[in-house]
């Protein structure tokens, strides 16, 4: 079997050097590509267990995801887990499914496991476990959604930009009865998100009123389409309509098909989150696209300079809007977008 020696030999570095990366620490990217590329023509497993008692660390990650069947965060894992194992990590996955009770499970079980640091993309704010996980002295980064009370950085989209965008494209195109589906109230993330747009929104002299806040009990296709009823069923229905989430936008197009309605004639619909499927739909749909691979591996170095005692800041990357056909653009997707001060 190949040793640490041949692996060295083969990059032409040093011992110390291929210890560095398989320890996690990042020396310039050539040299780091230079050495795991050794490790793999030669088949050099590392002894896990030796370097473990050397240096306390059992070079393993945890991550903990809301949901595994919603497209973001199967994107999103694949991203952190890339990340971590071009640094020399090995990943453990648990899918919360959007159950606090479930997370805290995985938590414990990934603690007994003695992993390095911890990586969490909270299902909601009910979880028990992450104070313990902080008080545990275990590094924790949370990722994508924010956990009132829990010490941690937290790495996620910025989506003030890319609201504010939207409420000056959809007053531009003159969709003036906007309505919103989000997340249930009280969730830190669908919380901001309503009221970045309804600030955003303001600006264009555009009201949304609380009858069109639809907050989802689950998160899934089915609250999706739940919210669009009870939209559709208003006096004066909206004209508009933005999902803060994929699984909730399947269940509102669903909605309106089964009323006949169409896509942007009679309903415009705008996703927050890019699926990759999005832009070849019928229409191609308006989206809000997150940084979702960058969020990843922005997560990974964040946590690493936990676990090695460097300084660990938040860290906001900015969403944006991309404009297709959903609603009611001319062909290509753009329009002349308004300032707020000529908003009617």
């Amino acid at each position: 079997m190949a040793n640490i020696k041949d692996v060295a030999e083969r990059a032409g570095v040093s011992v110390a050097t291929v210890s560095r990366v398989l320890n996690g620490h990042s020396p310039v990217a050539e040299t780091r590509e230079r050495v795991l590329a050794a490790v793999r023509e030669l088949g050099y497993r590392p002894n896990n267990v030796a370097r473990a008692l050397r240096t306390a660390r059992t070079g393993t990650l945890g991550l903990i995801i809301g949901d595994l069947t919603n497209p973001f965060f199967t994107e999103l894992a694949d991203a952190v887990e890339d990340e971590a194992r071009s640094l020399g990590y090995s990943l453990v996955i648990g899918n919360a499914g959007e159950r606090p009770d479930q997370q805290d499970d995985y938590i414990r079980t990934l603690l007994d496991r003695q992993i390095d640091g911890l990586l969490v993309s909270s299902a909601g704010t009910g979880s028990t476990m992450l104070g313990e996980v902080v008080a545990s002295g275990t590094p924790l980064v949370l990722l994508d959604r924010i956990v009132p009370g829990v010490d941690a950085p937290c790495v996620r989209a910025d989506g003030r930009e890319a609201l504010t965008d939207l409420a000056a494209h959809l007053a531009a195109l003159g969709r003036r009865r906007p309505a919103i589906i989000v997340a249930p109230a009280g969730t830190p993330t669908g919380d901001e998100r309503l009221r970045l747009f309804r600030t955003a929104l303001a600006a264009h002299g555009i009201a949304l009123p609380d009858a069109c806040v639809g907050a989802t009990p689950d998160l899934q296709h089915t609250g999706g389409r739940a919210v669009m009823r009870a939209f559709l069923d208003l006096p004066e229905p909206p004209d508009a309509v933005l999902a803060t989430d994929n699984l909730m936008a399947l269940g509102a197009m669903d909605e309106l098909r089964a009323r006949g309605l169409r896509i942007p004639e009679d309903m415009a619909l705008v996703v927050y989150d890019e699926v990759p499927w999005f832009r070849h739909a019928d229409p191609p749909l308006t989206v809000i696209a997150q940084p979702t691979r960058e969020l990843g591996r922005a997560a990974v170095h964040t946590l690493l300079a936990r676990i090695e005692g460097r300084e660990a800041a938040s860290v906001l990357l900015p969403a944006r809007l991309v404009a297709r056909s959903s609603c009611g653009e001319p062909a290509g997707g753009r329009v002349p977008v308004p300032r707020p001060a000529d908003a009617v």
